[in-house]
């Protein structure tokens, strides 16, 4: 479970370090990517609290869920149409379900330590 927490602080601590400048026309693709990446993170968090967690699903979702939002957001821009909007609000709804359940479970957790 830390091992994508632990990557998630290494790559903000390089990002900082870094003095990297992203182009504005790939300023969607990187808040979609962005996006995905805290999902699969939180998600990856979910399923270890809920004792279902498994590397290749975690792995294999990450990088499924940043190609298809990327997808959508190239097709969106091809087209004409904010495209990425969509994966932007499927992928922030997941987000927060998934952190609301981590709360929930945690909070339960906390709960029955301090009753024992």
């Amino acid at each position: 479970m830390w091992l994508p927490v632990l990557g998630l602080l290494l790559g903000i601590f390089l990002g900082l370090l870094t003095d990297i400048r992203i182009p504005d026309e790939y300023s969607n693709y990187l808040s979609i990517a962005v996006l995905a990446a805290l999902d699969t993170l939180f998600g990856g968090i979910r399923a270890h609290l809920q004792n279902t967690y498994d590397d290749k699903v975690f792995v294999s979702g990450f990088f499924s869920n940043i190609l298809l939002a990327a997808s959508l957001s190239f097709l969106g821009v091809h087209l004409g149409v904010d495209l990425y909007l969509a994966a932007v609000f499927a992928f922030g709804v997941r987000l927060f379900q998934n952190i609301a359940v981590i709360r929930r479970l945690l909070l339960s957790k906390w709960s029955t330590s301090r009753e024992k």
